[in-house]
């Protein structure tokens, strides 16, 4: 039985890498005609706003691509952690395969340290490429060991511990990406006015005139040493079984 799961899961592992690889290549497509429209001298910073539709739709986009590597985890899985860990996997090979299209279709970015603008929900996140990839492999490696550990268990799951490292590594590093723009809306007064930032102009304008220099190294370092006690302990207690 135990042998016949890890035949299964590899399948599903060589599936979703599949997916993944297509939905990565499609979003470097749908990027590059949105920076050909919009940025047509060049993706840098400091960026030009989106139109106030396009930023909705962006959202929508985004919330969409969400759904779709959600939705794949949860009909691949069979517990909780399974579900999760697909997801988490199929989002990672999705992540770093958007880069190499780019890379392959415009050349782009010219460097790991080359900044980008990774998404816009709830704000803006910002961060050098070589983060979010990082992120993406930290993301492939949990996914893996998680399923190994639920072919073997079938009960296997997180402990309260765990989860802790887990959920607060994620959100230390969520924090290093929004920084920047929370930076911006907090010290200029918008917090008031969060619903309403892409029609106002000043924000528009301090936006406009924005380019990020320096990244939160420290803290990113930090929320990948919480993931990896996470992974570390989920290792040690497959080495007792």
């Amino acid at each position: 039985m135990h042998e016949n799961n890890q035949i299964k899961y590899r399948e599903n592992f060589l599936n979703l890498s599949i997916f993944g690889i297509a939905m990565g290549f499609l979003e470097a497509i749908v990027v590059i005609y949105v920076r050909q429209l919009y940025y047509p001298e060049g993706f840098e910073f400091p960026l030009k706003m989106l139109p106030e539709k396009m930023i909705l739709v962006e959202w929508i986009r985004e919330i969409s691509t969400i759904v779709m590597l959600v939705i794949v985890g949860v009909i691949s899985g069979r517990t909780f952690e399974q579900k999760f860990s697909f997801f988490i996997f199929t989002f990672g090979i999705w992540d770093i395969f958007y880069y190499v299209a780019l890379k392959i279709l415009i050349d782009w970015p010219s460097s790991f340290l080359t900044w980008d603008l990774l998404f816009l929900i709830p704000i803006t996140w910002l961060g050098p490429v070589i983060a979010p990839i990082i992120c993406s492999i930290l993301m492939i490696f949990l996914s893996i060991i998680i399923v190994y550990q639920t072919s073997k268990d079938r009960d296997f799951k997180l402990n309260k511990l765990e989860w802790t490292f887990l959920l607060a590594g994620a959100f230390t590093i969520f924090c290093t990406f929004i920084y920047d723009y929370l930076n911006i809306i907090v010290k200029n007064g918008f917090i008031l006015k969060i619903s309403k930032l892409t029609s106002d102009q000043k924000f528009v304008s301090i936006v406009e005139s924005f380019t990020p220099e320096k990244f939160g190294w420290s803290a990113f370092i930090a929320g990948v040493c919480l993931i990896l006690i996470c992974i570390l302990s989920i290792l040690k207690r497959k080495m007792k079984k």
